[in-house]
């Protein structure tokens, strides 16, 4: 078997503070050096929540411990950088399980049971580890290869889509493994996808690669760190459903069995076999996960009636088409105990207090990068993608501040001006006597005003970090945002008032369903009165101003007006 180990092999590439273009390095080169480094770059965006929390984060975390309070974390996040003891302390480790980060060892071979096999000796093309692969049931729209075109893999390329694998495999049935007892007829059913296709990942990024590792640690008490898989005996074809026993662990579960299957090629090592099987089964997302918000449930019922304090959590899924600032209720959701319908992540939870100790000053530009997938068919197959990046002002934070509550009213009115469009567009399809747009077919305006509203929002978020807790800057930034919120919806809705056909002004009765007669008119007129008043109504600053423009100028024509009736009378 070639020999290929993470700690030294240039399985990834990073991108180098400053200026220069990414470069591979290994393993020690990464974490060493993590200062020097901005981030990770990956072929494929939900590789890197995979590539962190399978190797980056707990080897640094396991090498040099997880923070268990604030104090701890805020010395070593100052300092920007491994101090020569830690530095030390990460290659003693590094050479201590070096063997367990080869990754084609015929004993433990990274992230890999060794000699797995199937009954049968089967074994799958390396396209079984690539979501965007034809494999299986799992096509791609426009998929330019099929599933017998051969799929050789680089070592590295291997590694990422390994690691990609463990986290978001898709779910259903999964060959079954020789030596697996609980293997019927060949199969195992009932798999669950890999643990992230449960969540909607929330990363924090930092300004280097040092800072996001640690700006990724949730201080966690010593009894609740664990051990990563290499410090666990390696693994066989047997799995089996258990609880996370850590931190370390969650991060480095074993959703599955696989086996990489090298060839000797002219330019190195290829992967282009692989065996991919059942693995150990999640029984529950622990509440100390750290890289997804929650959604409560109602309380549940104590015993004699009464109800309990907090409500069931369930980690928050992305929706498709959304950006991420649409989810802000929920990112800033402050307290992690409370009777709302949103938690925020342990780790923003974390960031207001060191906000609040001064650790992390109001101005740091933290980036939050979200992702998920979305499975089709009893999750059996990958439909899309999701990620998303922006930024996050630290103030956000604190509930009920100043940053908190603006952020919020501007989400709170992208949303309420997408519906007013679409509710403009169906007023005047009444009126030439069409139905409304469904919510579920065809393009609606409304999704076309966020396309345009999305970049201002984005342009607020960065302006507002970069202000901090400026009242005043904040208070130009809230009207800036709602004059061109204003003209934005006026741009989406002046094709529809131009579309509108003659029969529109003169309108329509419509008789409304439900208990008794009630008949609405619907007109041109009628519809461009209501959305100016919802116009208004959200965005009430730039109408005050519009208001106090046209006071203006009627003041200025009346002065005009009576200066010429004098100045008539005069002559």
């Amino acid at each position: 078997m070639p020999e290929y180990n993470l700690v030294d092999e240039a399985w990834l590439t990073l991108r180098p503070v400053g200026a220069g273009p990414p470069r591979g390095v290994g393993l020690a080169e990464a974490l060493l050096d993590a200062h020097a480094f901005e981030g990770v770059v990956v072929e494929f965006s939900t590789q890197l929540p995979a590539v962190m929390r399978q190797v980056l984060l707990p080897v640094f975390g396991d090498a040099l411990g997880v923070p268990s309070g604030r104090a701890e974390w805020a010395e070593r996040f100052s300092r920007g950088r491994l101090s020569d003891g830690e530095a030390e302390r990460l290659r003693r480790y590094l050479d201590e399980h070096r063997d367990r980060f080869d990754l084609f060892s015929e004993v433990a071979p990274f992230g890999q049971a060794a000699g797995l096999r199937t009954a049968k000796d089967e074994t799958k093309g390396s396209a079984a580890l690539v979501a965007t692969a034809a494999s299986g049931n799992n096509v791609p729209l426009f998929a330019s290869r099929t599933d017998a075109d051969p799929l050789e893999l680089t070592p590295a390329q291997a590694v990422h889509w390994l690691l990609h694998t463990l986290c978001w495999d898709t779910a259903a049935i999964k060959t079954g493994a020789a030596g697996d007892p609980q293997v019927k007829a060949g199969k195992t059913t009932g798999n669950p996808t890999g643990p992230l296709g449960q969540l909607g990942v929330v990363m924090p990024v930092g300004r280097t690669l040092y800072e996001t590792l640690l700006l990724n640690l949730p201080w966690t008490p010593a009894s609740q760190v664990g051990e990563p898989q290499w410090k666990r005996p390696p693994a066989g074809p047997g799995w089996e459903p258990r609880y996370a026993e850590g931190l370390l662990d969650l991060w480095t579960w074993q959703g599955r069995r696989i086996r990489l299957i090298p060839q000797a090629g002219a330019g190195g090592p290829k992967v282009t076999r692989v065996v991919v099987c059942a693995g150990d089964r999640l029984e529950a997302i622990p509440a100390s996960e750290p890289h997804t918000t929650w959604n409560l449930g109602q309380p549940a019922k104590k015993a004699g009636g009464a109800k309990s304090a907090v409500g069931e959590r369930r980690p928050r899924r992305h929706t498709p088409g959304k950006a991420a600032w649409r989810g802000l209720e929920a990112l800033l959701a402050p307290a992690r105990e409370s009777n709302g319908k949103f938690e925020t992540s342990a780790l923003l939870e974390q960031f207001n207090a060191l906000l609040e100790a001064g650790t992390l000053e109001e101005t740091y530009p933290l980036q939050v990068q979200t992702f998920g997938i979305v499975y089709g068919t009893q999750s059996s197959v990958v439909e899309d993608v999701l990620h998303d990046a922006v930024p996050l002002p630290l103030p956000a934070l604190r509930d009920g501040g100043e940053v908190h509550d603006l952020l919020l009213e501007v989400a709170d009115q992208a949303e309420k001006l997408a519906w007013t469009v679409n509710n403009l567009s169906a007023d005047l399809r009444r009126a030439v006597g069409a139905d409304p747009v469904p919510w579920d077919k065809g393009q609606r305006p409304g999704e076309l005003l966020l396309h345009v509203l999305d970049p201002l929002v984005r342009r607020l978020l960065a302006g507002v970090q970069r202000a901090g807790s400026d009242e005043a800057v904040l208070a130009r930034g809230r009207l800036a945002w709602e004059q061109v919120a204003w003209q934005a919806a006026r741009s989406v809705a002046e094709p529809l008032f131009d579309a509108a056909p003659a029969d529109a002004f003169r309108g329509r009765e419509v008789q409304q369903a439900g208990k008794g007669t009630r008949t609405s008119v619907y007109s041109l007129g009628a519809a461009e009165s209501n959305f100016r008043r919802q116009l208004a109504f959200i965005l009430p600053r730039q109408a005050d101003v519009l208001r106090a423009a046209a006071a203006a100028r009627r003041e200025t024509e009346t002065r005009a007006t009576e200066d010429g009736s004098t100045l008539g009378a005069g002559i």
